[in-house]
């Protein structure tokens, strides 16, 4: 399973010998439970959550479960095809929840426990959701949406022990022997809405072959995962791509226990007591969670045991690179990825240097380079924008019901990810810039469309823009300039009252943090909206 061997590696050669080995048939489900037929005993996850709860789930116990699902959701007329959504926080439900729907030929669509009414309206209605499975905090928003859902027939609510539509009554009656469907490695697997610049949030379809070519840059980022005790966490939402592809799933592929952790709050505390207690090796730790964690003071007060920690998502920069060094005597492995085309530029400590700021190298299979319009190769050093070549495993199928989205990110044979960059002459990637308006924030990538759409509901706002501005903290918080309603008076309270609308409706992330009243905004000669200009200042 292990592509890449702990031994004396250069890069050069590892990389140019590198080919991809993909099945015709796989099967995510399959491929991340197998390990029961190993060891059934080993722990696949280990839980807590901030009331002081904790239990631990073996691979036989997942293997077991998930067939019961499976069987459960074929018995409610679940095909393949169908998707599925998963509100739950980071619990052993939630990895049950996709194991058994890729198992099934379905869909799975992780949706973040952050989101507000809008939010899960909007991704459930555009992609058709057949059934949710979420938990008791989430089931009577859901409930109070299916008159705008036709699609969505089923709610399973993973904390109702009493009733048949609970999850507990639908594995107890249900067969824990399951023949999984013998998907194509392009079968769709997961649905997840990432942002754009302009318009609602876009569903990238990944493929069941997307987790493998995940692995590359998986094992290498944490230093040749995985060791015999390796244990791995994150603090990333399993709702998102860096949760879900990056730590819980990649893990379980190769039987390594994951420590979930269901919180509503990052406590810096909390957290290294649990890092210490269940011994974590492995972790992809995001910059904001660096951040908190430097700011709270409180390591060295715990024995911690890493040996690796990749970190995305936003830049991590050279002061957090050298204080988690010297913390956790590990170098940072920063890398580069987004939903569509993941996991495709990072470093390595235990194989080549790293640069501090530098996103790194391709890693092995993995064709990445700074690009024209065109597709052309810019010469070295030169600006381009980070492109990867579209034959790849670990692409993207395309956005849900929306081709010509999906065209427009080509650039010749090369998919254009959006960040501007130039490589150095040691073959290091450098990046400089979006060149969209997307913000990046607390490793969230968010777009403005669905913000300013949001603040537009307030009956105080007449028009607005939103752009990120620098955070110490979050790398980027987003900004909102509002211009306000005939009549209306600008006021700190106002300004509270409108962030926390947004904050209710989307996700507490992607609320503004700063508010600025102004008389008008800046537009072109075609009616939109100057975000430059706003950036600027020039307005």
């Amino acid at each position: 399973m292990q592509l890449f061997k702990p031994g004396q590696y250069n890069y050069d050669d590892l990389y140019s010998s590198f080919r991809w080995s993909i099945p015709e048939k796989f099967n995510i489900g399959v491929a991340v439970s197998h390990f029961a037929s190993i060891d059934s005993e080993r722990i696949a996850l280990y839980y807590e959550n901030d009331h002081g709860g904790s239990h631990q789930y073996t691979f036989g116990q997942l293997q077991r479960d998930s067939n019961s699902l499976s069987n459960a959701l074929v018995a409610l007329g679940v095909v393949p095809g169908d998707r599925i959504g998963i509100v739950l926080p980071q619990r052993y439900e939630a990895g049950l929840a996709h194991v058994a729907t890729y198992k099934t030929g379905a869909i799975s669509l992780p949706l973040s426990v952050m989101f507000g009414e809008d939010a899960l309206k909007y991704r459930l209605q555009d992609s058709g959701a057949k059934v949710v499975i979420t938990d008791s905090a989430h089931r009577e928003l859901l409930e109070s949406l299916r008159p705008e859902l036709p699609d969505l027939e089923i709610i399973i609510d993973c904390d109702d022990h009493i009733t048949s539509a609970g999850l507990e009554s639908l594995l107890v009656k249900s067969r824990d022997k399951y023949t999984a469907v013998q998907t194509s490695a392009d079968d769709p697997a997961f649905l997840i809405y990432t942002s754009g610049t302009t318009g609602p949030p876009k569903g990238a379809l990944g493929a069941h072959r997307c987790l493998i070519g995940n692995l590359t840059g998986f094992e290498l980022s944490q230093n040749f995962f995985p060791f015999k005790d390796d244990v791995f966490w994150t603090p990333a939402d399993w709702a998102w791509t860096g949760g879900l592809l990056d730590a819980l799933l990649p893990s379980w592929y190769y039987g390594i226990p994951v420590l979930g952790y269901e919180t509503k709050k990052f406590d810096p505390e909390r957290v290294c007591h649990l890092l210490q207690k269940y011994r974590v090796t492995n972790g992809f730790v995001p910059p904001t969670a660096l951040k908190m964690l430097r700011q709270s003071d409180v390591i060295d007060q715990f024995d911690l045991h890493f040996r690796s920690i990749m970190s995305a998502g936003e830049t991590v920069g050279a002061e957090i690179y050298h204080w988690s060094e010297s913390t956790f005597g590990v170098q940072i492995n920063e890398m580069c990825g987004q939903t569509e085309f993941n996991y495709i530029v990072g470093n390595c400590s235990a194989l080549y240097p790293v640069k501090p700021g530098s996103m790194g190298k391709a890693y092995p299979g993995h064709r990445v380079e700074p690009v024209d319009s065109q597709g052309n190769i810019v010469p070295l050093g030169q600006t381009g924008e980070l492109a990867a070549h579209r034959d790849d495993p670990v692409m993207f199928l395309g956005y849900w019901n929306n081709e010509a989205a999906t065209v427009s990110k080509y650039r010749g044979d090369y998919w254009g990810l959006g960040d501007l960059c130039h490589r150095d002459e040691e073959g290091y990637l450098w990046f400089l810039g979006r060149d969209d308006d997307v913000i990046s924030t607390a490793g969230y990538r968010v777009g403005p469309g669905e913000v300013e759409d949001s603040l537009l509901k307030h009956t105080a706002v007449a028009q607005c823009a939103v752009i990120g501005v620098d955070d110490p903290l979050r790398g980027q918080a987003i900004k909102a300039f509002i211009v306000l309603a005939e009549g209306v008076t600008a006021s700190d309270q106002l300004a509270k009252e409108i962030q926390n609308s947004v904050k209710a409706r989307l996700a507490k992330h992607e609320y503004p943090r700063h508010v600025e009243f102004i008389e008008a905004l800046p537009m072109t000669t075609t009616g939109k909206v100057r975000r430059v200009a706003l950036r600027k200042g020039e307005f």
